[in-house]
């Protein structure tokens, strides 16, 4: 009996710790399944957040290849300062010391979400520069002063890329978000730290490429992307900081500003592009909306006016075409595919009519090379007659009289044409070569008895060195070499008396 009871007991004690792994197996697979149902709710909510829609405001953004007009102005901007717009970027204050510029929107603007994407270069020749840039969303334009080359006391909030250290804590180059209610005094001496909102470190200046900033204000919430200017690419950006709770005007408008100081930089805007944004679900405005009344008054006007004047033109027309009054009037104009095939035609055309003017010039030029041809052929013909009549019977001796006498001849029979005169030339040629390998022969033939020139043969070599010149040199080169050593060791001893 006990032994059987020992033996359940163990039983018991081998089943329990197989029961106990089975319980944490199911525990850990139920908390991953609730897990997993967790990341599945995330994942979509945050899918189910659309981003916003975008649409591009052209009336409040610039860039190249024709940013400014023939007279210098930005269209829909206007440019103070020192700033200086081209067809490519606008540079808002030169590398000269002391400087100040500024752009901004001629309009208000009235967007409740907006997104700005600023390019731009700060270059300089230094280690450091100053003062730095800015880009601002004000109630009213700040189109010059001490912060940055804008107004202090702004209504707004700017955001400040600062290049030079005023408070000497090594805390530049720094991208700063400042607010202000239009009574804050902006805190030179500190860098604005006092009263920023948001601020990243990053090093802006003399980048290979230029750098990026998106601005987006959206919900209440302010948030600044860099693109720090090391690659191509447009998309490659990085957060910088964030400001929520953040309100600012609901009309203003967009500047750009900056300032040198006793540093200088270039600061050139190469573009700045600004996004209406919209929450999902919510149509944007039409365009036609936000054309004020008067505008569209003035607009509706010229087309009135439009109007008349060209159905004044089509009576007149018909006035004066009576035999088309039956045909509408749109029928007399040809449409776009038309005017598309009937240039294709003409250019076909004017091709043909320059081959057949070609042809004919060339058929011109050919008729006046056979006649050339025609009337040199005759002239070498009748000095080779002339010739031959007067050579006869030359024959000084019999080798190289003969052949010269006999290839005039052939010169003199050389029929028509270009090509047979260039070959009677090279005939020419031959023979006189071989005239003169038969006159260097008879020479040769002539002179048997005459040896063939040899060098002269050089001189003994001297005998070897003697004994009294190689001890000599023995004892220069011991001498030479002892006075050495000695000079070495008194300079080693010299410096080591520094030590």
């Amino acid at each position: 009996m006990l032994a059987l009871q020992a033996s359940r007991h163990a039983q018991g004690l081998t089943k329990r710790p197989a029961a106990n792994a089975c319980i944490v197996l199911l525990t850990f697979s139920v908390t991953l399944l609730f897990g997993r149902c967790d990341a599945d709710a995330a994942t979509g909510a945050s899918a189910s957040e659309e981003a916003p829609h975008r649409r591009f405001e052209y009336k409040y953004s610039f860039k190249g290849p024709h940013l400014s007009q023939p007279d210098g102005s930005i269209p829909f901007w206007v440019h103070t300062g020192n700033a200086i717009p081209s067809a490519d970027q606008v540079r808002i204050t030169p590398s000269l010391r002391s400087q100040r510029g500024s752009v901004w929107t001629k309009n208000t603007v009235g967007f409740e979400h907006w997104e700005a994407e600023v390019t731009f270069r700060v270059s300089g020749r230094g280690r450091m520069g100053a003062d730095g840039l800015a880009v601002w969303f004000t109630a009213s334009q700040g189109l010059d002063g001490p912060v940055y080359g804008a107004a202090d006391k702004w209504n707004g909030v700017g955001v400040f890329f600062d290049s030079f250290d005023n408070d000497g804590k090594k805390n530049n180059p720094a991208i700063i978000v400042v607010g202000n209610n239009g009574n804050l005094v902006y805190d030179h001496q500190n860098d604005g730290t006092t009263q920023a909102l948001g601020t990243c470190l990053r090093d802006f200046r003399n980048k290979p490429y230029p750098v990026r900033a998106k601005i987006t204000y959206y919900k209440k919430t302010l948030t600044v992307m860099i693109n720090n200017g090391f690659t191509p690419d447009k998309d490659d950006y990085e957060f910088c900081t964030k400001v929520d709770n953040m309100i600012i005007p609901k009309e203003g408008f967009f500047g750009i500003s900056a300032a040198t100081g006793g540093l200088a930089d270039d600061h050139d805007v190469l573009s700045f592009l600004l996004f209406r944004l919209t929450e999902p679900g919510q149509q944007p405005p039409p365009p036609e909306a936000e054309i004020p009344r008067e505008e569209k008054d003035k607009y509706q006007e010229e087309f009135e006016n439009f109007q008349q004047e060209l159905d004044k033109k089509k009576e007149e027309f018909q006035k004066e075409h009576p035999d088309v009054q039956g045909e509408p009037i749109e029928d007399l104009f040809e449409s776009v595919n038309d005017r598309e095939i009937r240039q294709v035609f003409e250019g076909q055309n004017r091709i043909h009519l320059e081959i057949k003017q070609l042809h004919r010039q060339l058929a011109m030029i050919l008729d006046e090379q056979r006649r050339y041809v025609s009337v040199i052929t005759d002239e070498v013909a009748k000095k080779g007659t002339h010739a031959e009549s007067g050579q006869v019977g030359h024959m000084t001796s019999p080798g190289s009289g003969y052949r010269v006498t006999s290839s005039q001849h052939q010169g003199s029979a050389v029929g028509m044409g270009t090509y047979e005169t260039v070959q009677h030339f090279n005939d020419i040629k031959e023979h006189l070569h071989l005239v003169k390998r038969d006159v260097e022969h008879l020479v040769q033939r002539s002179n048997p008895a005459e040896k063939v020139m040899k060098c002269p043969e050089l001189p003994p070599m001297p005998s070897c060195l003697s004994t009294v010149h190689f001890a000599v040199f023995v004892v220069v080169q011991s001498v030479l070499f002892f006075c050495y050593i000695m000079y070495k060791s008194q300079q080693e001893a010299a410096a080591k008396k520094f030590f």
